[in-house]
C-alpha cells in the first residue's frame, strides 16, 4: 500500500504543463483554495513533483506554510495527504525557512478533541522531528500522548518517540525511563510492549544510556522468554549495539548463545539474520572463537535453512579480514594444517550439497580461503574449490529459474576471483566453462560469457584457446529472435571481441554478420558494433554502423549512428601504418582527419539541448588535434633532411646566445611541437576533471591518451632539445665557422647522424602508438551515472541582462544556493563530499572619473568550501565593489569527491552588479566642482548616519 501511494503521488500531474516555479505554486495553491474536497487532494499530492522541479528554499518554504495552512484547517483525509507529502519530502524539510510559523500552524492540530486528529499530528511532528529535534512542546505532547487510552494516539506517538529518540540527546535521555516503566508496567498490553521496545536501538547519544538500555534489554530477555519478545528484544539490542560500537564482541557471544542453545527456529533464524548484519558493519570485532563457535553450529544442525544462513555468514565473513585471524596461528600453538580446521571442513562438506545454496557458499568460504591465505600450502583446498565450482556449474547452467541463476552468479564470480588470484587454475575454470556452454541454457550462457570475457580481460593469453569453441557455438545459436538469444549475440560476439585481442579474421567477421542478418534486430547490431569500438576492432564496428544507418528514426539518430561510423572509418585508417614508412604515415593520418572531421559535423548535428554530447565532442576534438600533432612531428623530423642546419647556424647560435640554434630551424619547430604536446596533455587532464560521472575504464583511457602526449613531449625534450646534448653537438669545434680537417668533418657527420637518429626513434614512437587502436569506453555510449549542480544566486536581477544596482560605499552580500541532482543510480562510480564554490569580479566598465585603479580594487577572487546535505547548500559571500562601473561577477562550481579527488562539474553562472556613488559623495564632488565647500550642517548629517551603523 505504501509503494501504491508512493507511485501515486509520484505520478499525480504527469503530463502537465512545463509552468515556472511561481505559476506552478499559484497553480496548486487555487486548486488548496477549492471547495471540493477531490481537488484539494489532487492539489496536495502534486506537491513532491513541485519540490523535485523547483528545489530552492524560497519556494519550499511557501509551499509548506500553504500545506500548514490546509493542515490546521483541514479534514483528517486531508491532514493525512499533507502527512504522507511530508514524509516523502523529508529532504526538503530543512529548506523551511520559517520554522516556527510552520510547526506553530500544525501543533495548533494537538489540542484537538479528535483522537485521530492528534495522532496524526503526533506523526507529523515526528516526521518533522530532524527541523525542530530540540521543541520542548513537541517533547511535552509525545510524553502525554503516550499516557492517552486511545490506541491510534498511542502508536503515533511511539512513532514519534522513536523519531525524536534519533535526533536529540535530551529527549532520548529523557524518555527512557518513561518507556522503560511503561514496558516493565503490567498494565502495559503486550502487542504495545513489542512497539515500545524498538526506541531503544536510539538510545546511542552516550555510554551511559546505552548501558541502561543494555541492561534493560537484559532484562526483558530474562524476564519475557516468548518467542515475539525475545525475537524483538533480540533484534533492538543488536542495532543498539551496531549504533554505539563499544558493545559489538558482546553481542555476537549473545547472538552466538541464543543460536545454539534455544530451540526454537524463529530464535535462531532472528540470531542468524543479526550475525549477518554484524559480519557486514563490523568484520574486525569477530574473534577466531566466534568462528568456530559459528562453525560448529554448522556443522550440528539438522536443518538446512538454517544451515544455510549460518553458511552465509561464515562466506560473507571469509572475504574480510576476520578470515586472516581465523587462520592465524595463536604462540605457544603448534601449526595446523589448513584442512583440519572445521571451517575448511565444513566448507567441503557443504561444496556438494544437494541444495543450491549451500553449495554456493560453500564453494565461495573456499575461494576466499585460497585467495586469502595465500601463503599458506593450500593446493588440496584449491582443487576442492575448483571441483566443487565445476559441479555447481554443472548443476546451475540446466536450470533457467532465478535461484539457480543467483546461485550461478556466485560460482561465476569465485571462477574469476580464482582465475585472478591463482592463475594456474585458469586453464581448468576455462575449458569446463567451454565444455558446459554447448548445452547450457539461454540464460546461464549469458552469464557465462560475462565470465569468460572477465577472465581473458585478466589473462590475454588465455584468448586464442577459446575461440574456436566459441566461433562453433555462435554459428548453431541464435535460431529464434528472443530476448536471451539477443542477449546472448552480444554476449557471446564481446566474448570473441576480447579473445581475438587483435584484428577480427574475415571468417570471424563473416560468421558475426550472417548471424546477424539472420536474426537479429537493430538494437543487437548496435550493441555488437558498440563493444568492436570498445574494443578496437573497428573495420566490424564501421561496417554495422553502416548497416543501421537506415534503420533509425530520427535525424538525431542518424546523425549519432554516421558520426560512429566515420570515427571508426578513421581509426580503421590507421592500422595500416608501417614503422620507418614515415610518407605512408603522413598520408594515413591524413585520411584518418578527413573521417573525423565528417564525423565531428555529424556528432554536432546528433546533439540536442538536452543532451549536448560535450564529453564525446570533447574526446573526438582531442583526438583530431592530436593526430595532427603527429602529423606536424613527423613532417619536422624530415625537414632535417630537406632543410638541414646552414653552414652559419654555430655563428648565430654564439651571437643569439642560444645552443639550439646550431641545429637550424628544426629546434625551433621541435619547441613548438613539445609545446602543443604539453597544451594536448593539459587539455586532456580538463577533459578528466569533468568527467565526474564516467566510469573508471572510461577515465583510465582519457588517462592514457593524456600520458601519450607527456611521452612524446618528454621524448622531443630529451632526445634533441635538451640544452646538453645539444651543445654537445659542437663542443669539438672550438667555435669555428667552417670545418677545418676531415676528421672534424667526419665526427660532425656522425653528430648529424645522431640527430637524424632521435628523429627516426621519434617518428617510430608516433607510429607505435597510433598503431594501437583507440577504444571507445562506455562513456562515449552510455552514462550510468548522471549528477548535475543547480545554482540559484540573490539577489538576482528581474532580467538577467539588467545589472543589479549597488552603492560603492557599500559591499554586496552575494548568496548562493544549489542543488545536487541526481540520475536513476546516484554515487555509482563516486560520490560528492562537498562542493567548492568560487566567485570572482572584474571590472567590465569604467564610469565617472578616469584615475588610476589599484588592482586590488578591481577585482575580487573568493572560494569556499561547503558539504551538502540531502543534496542541498548555501553560502554567501560579501564583495567589494568600490570601483564606479559595471562589474561581472561568475560563481563556478566544482565538486570534490569521497577521495580528496576535485572535479570541474561547473556550472557556472554570471550576473551584472552596477556600482553608483553614494548620494552624500556625489553632492561632496558636485560642491567641490562648483568651489564650494561642504557645510558644517551636512558633515553632521553624514557622521550621525554613520555612527547609527
Amino acid at each position: 500500500m505504501a509503494a501504491g501511494a508512493k507511485s501515486f503521488l509520484a505520478d499525480a500531474g504527469y503530463g502537465e504543463q512545463e509552468l515556472d516555479a511561481n505559476s506552478a505554486l499559484m497553480e496548486l495553491d487555487k486548486g488548496l483554495r477549492s471547495g471540493k474536497l477531490g481537488e484539494q487532494c489532487e492539489a496536495v499530492v502534486r506537491f513532491p513533483r513541485l519540490f523535485q522541479k523547483y528545489p530552492f528554499p524560497i519556494l519550499i518554504n511557501s509551499a509548506f506554510l500553504k500545506l500548514a495552512d490546509v493542515f490546521r484547517v483541514g479534514n483528517n483525509f486531508l491532514r493525512l495527504c499533507v502527512l504522507k507529502v511530508t514524509q516523502q519530502s523529508e529532504k526538503h524539510l530543512e529548506k523551511i525557512l520559517n520554522v516556527d510559523e510552520f510547526v506553530k500552524r500544525v501543533f495548533s492540530v494537538i489540542h484537538s478533541n479528535d483522537p485521530v486528529a492528534r495522532a496524526i499530528t503526533l506523526r507529523m511532528l515526528g516526521s518533522m522531528a530532524s527541523i525542530i529535534p530540540e521543541r520542548k512542546n513537541a517533547h511535552h505532547s509525545i510524553r502525554q500522548s503516550l499516557d492517552s487510552h486511545d490506541n491510534v494516539e498511542v502508536e503515533a506517538a511511539i512513532f514519534a518517540a522513536a523519531n525524536f529518540s534519533a535526533q536529540s540527546k535530551d529527549f532520548a535521555g529523557g524518555i527512557c525511563n518513561k518507556i522503560s516503566e511503561m514496558i516493565q508496567g503490567l498494565a502495559t498490553p503486550v502487542d504495545l510492549k513489542l512497539k515500545l521496545i524498538p526506541i531503544l536501538q536510539h538510545m546511542h547519544h552516550d555510554a551511559s544510556l546505552a548501558s541502561s538500555s543494555r541492561q534493560l534489554l537484559q532484562q526483558l530477555v530474562t524476564s519475557y522468554p516468548s518467542t515475539k519478545m525475545v525475537i524483538v528484544t533480540l533484534h533492538t539490542f543488536t542495532l543498539l549495539a551496531a549504533s554505539s560500537l563499544v558493545d559489538i564482541p558482546k553481542q555476537i557471544q549473545l547472538l552466538l548463545q541464543y543460536l545454539k542453545n534455544d530451540p526454537r527456529k524463529a530464535v535462531k533464524r532472528l540470531a542468524i539474520q543479526d550475525l549477518k548484519l554484524l559480519a557486514n558493519k563490523t568484520p574486525h570485532t569477530w574473534s577466531r572463537e566466534n568462528i568456530q563457535a559459528l562453525c560448529e553450529c554448522a556443522l550440528q544442525t539438522p536443518y538446512d535453512s538454517l544451515k544455510l544462513g549460518m553458511l552465509s555468514v561464515l562466506s560473507t565473513l571469509s572475504g574480510t579480514i576476520a578470515i586472516k585471524q581465523y587462520f592465524s596461528i595463536a604462540p605457544g600453538t603448534t601449526a595446523t594444517t589448513a584442512r583440519s580446521f572445521d571451517l575448511v571442513k565444513l566448507a567441503q562438506e557443504c561444496c556438494y550439497h544437494n541444495n543450491r545454496g549451500i553449495a554456493a557458499h560453500g564453494v565461495r568460504v573456499l575461494t576466499n580461503i585460497s585467495a586469502s591465505c595465500q601463503e599458506k600450502d593450500l593446493l588440496a583446498l584449491e582443487q576442492d574449490a575448483v571441483f566443487g565450482l565445476e559441479s555447481l556449474l554443472v548443476l546451475c547452467s540446466q536450470d533457467s529459474s532465478p535461484g539457480a541463476q543467483a546461485t550461478l552468479k556466485i560460482a561465476l564470480t569465485c571462477m574469476v576471483k580464482l582465475a585472478k588470484c591463482r592463475p594456474h587454475l585458469s586453464q581448468s575454470v576455462v575449458e569446463s566453462l567451454l565444455t558446459q556452454l554447448h548445452s547450457a541454457q539461454d540464460a546461464a550462457r549469458i552469464l557465462m560469457c560475462h565470465c569468460l570475457a572477465a577472465i581473458a580481460m585478466q589473462l590475454p593469453v588465455l584468448g586464442d584457446g577459446m575461440l574456436g569453441d566459441l566461433m562453433d557455438l555462435y554459428k548453431v545459436i541464435g535460431r529464434s529472435a528472443t530476448d536471451k538469444q539477443q542477449e546472448l549475440l552480444v554476449s557471446l560476439a564481446t566474448v570473441i571481441f576480447v579473445a581475438s585481442q587483435k584484428a577480427l579474421s574475415s571468417e570471424v567477421k563473416n560468421v558475426i554478420k550472417q548471424q546477424l542478418e539472420n536474426v537479429s534486430n537493430g538494437w543487437t547490431a548496435y550493441r555488437i558494433a558498440r563493444q568492436a569500438s570498445r574494443m578496437g576492432n573497428h573495420d566490424m564496428a564501421r561496417e554495422l554502423y553502416q548497416s543501421l544507418l537506415t534503420q533509425v528514426a530520427s535525424e538525431h539518430f542518424y546523425f549519432w549512428l554516421n558520426s560512429l561510423k566515420e570515427f571508426s572509418h578513421a581509426e580503421q585508417c590507421l592500422t595500416g601504418l608501417q614503422e620507418e614508412d614515415y610518407s605512408s604515415a603522413l598520408s594515413c593520418i591524413a585520411e584518418s582527419l578527413k573521417s573525423y572531421h565528417k564525423g565531428i559535423a555529424s556528432l554536432t548535428a546528433a546533439s540536442t539541448p538536452l543532451n549536448p554530447l560535450s564529453f564525446q565532442c570533447g574526446f573526438v576534438k582531442l583526438r583530431i588535434d592530436l593526430l595532427q600533432a603527429f602529423s606536424q612531428l613527423i613532417c619536422t623530423c624530415n625537414s632535417l633532411k630537406t632543410s638541414p642546419p646552414p653552414a652559419i647556424a654555430t655563428t648565430i647560435a654564439m651571437t643569439s646566445g642560444n645552443d639550439l640554434q646550431r641545429c637550424g630551424r628544426i629546434s625551433t619547430q621541435m619547441k613548438l611541437s613539445m609545446e602543443e604536446f604539453r597544451n594536448l596533455a593539459t587539455r586532456y587532464g580538463d577533459l578528466y576533471q569533468s568527467s565526474f560521472d564516467a566510469d573508471s575504464a572510461t577515465l583510465r583511457n582519457v588517462e592514457l591518451q593524456q600520458q601519450s602526449c607527456l611521452l612524446i613531449s618528454h621524448a622531443v625534450e630529451a632526445l634533441i632539445l635538451d640544452p646538453e646534448s645539444a651543445s654537445f653537438q659542437e663542443y669539438t669545434s672550438s667555435g669555428a665557422a667552417h670545418v677545418e680537417s676531415e676528421y672534424e668533418r667526419r665526427m660532425l657527420s656522425v653528430f648529424n647522424h645522431v640527430l637524424e637518429e632521435h628523429t627516426a626513434c621519434l617518428c617510430n614512437a608516433v607510429i607505435a602508438l597510433l598503431k594501437v587502436p583507440l577504444s571507445f569506453q562506455r562513456y562515449f555510449f552510455q552514462k550510468l551515472q548522471s549528477t548535475s549542480i543547480k545554482l540559484a544566486l540573490s539577489p538576482s536581477p528581474r532580467n538577467p541582462a539588467e545589472p543589479i544596482a549597488v552603492q560603492n560605499n557599500q559591499q554586496l552580500a552575494l548568496k548562493v544556493e544549489g542543488v545536487v541532482q541526481h540520475g536513476s543510480k546516484p554515487g555509482l562510480f563516486r560520490k560528492i563530499q562537498s562542493v567548492c564554490l568560487n566567485v570572482s569580479s572584474t571590472l567590465q566598465s569604467k564610469s565617472g572619473q578616469d584615475y588610476k585603479i589599484p588592482i586590488d580594487n578591481m577585482t575580487n577572487e573568493m572560494e569556499q568550501r561547503v558539504e551538502p546535505h540531502n543534496d542541498y547548500f548555501s553560502t554567501q559571500f560579501l564583495l567589494n565593489l568600490a570601483i564606479l562601473g559595471t562589474h561581472n561577477i561568475t560563481v563556478e562550481s566544482s565538486v570534490k569527491d569521497l577521495n580528496g579527488i576535485v572535479w570541474k562539474t561547473g556550472p557556472k553562472t554570471t550576473i551584472f552588479v552596477k556600482s553608483l556613488e553614494d548620494p552624500y559623495s556625489q553632492q561632496v564632488r558636485l560642491q567641490q566642482q562648483q568651489g564650494q565647500p561642504p557645510s558644517q550642517q551636512q558633515q553632521q548629517q553624514q557622521r550621525t548616519a554613520y555612527s547609527r551603523f
